[in-house]
């Protein structure tokens, strides 16, 4: 795996895991925020042939 394709599952992770607990803190603004990096970073990874199914 390149350091383009780790870095950007590494990212996705990440902005999965910040998801999840805005989630779970009940901020809706910083869901909306995450969950429109998190789309953002899996277009990224479709257009490039990163399978994000490893996240």
């Amino acid at each position: 795996m390149d350091a383009f394709s780790a870095g950007l599952l590494q990212r996705i992770r990440a902005t999965q895991s910040d998801l999840d607990q805005a989630l779970a803190t009940g901020d809706d603004f910083l869901v909306e925020v995450e969950q429109a990096e998190l789309e953002d970073l899996q277009r990224l990874a479709a257009e490039h042939g990163v399978p994000v199914s490893a996240c």
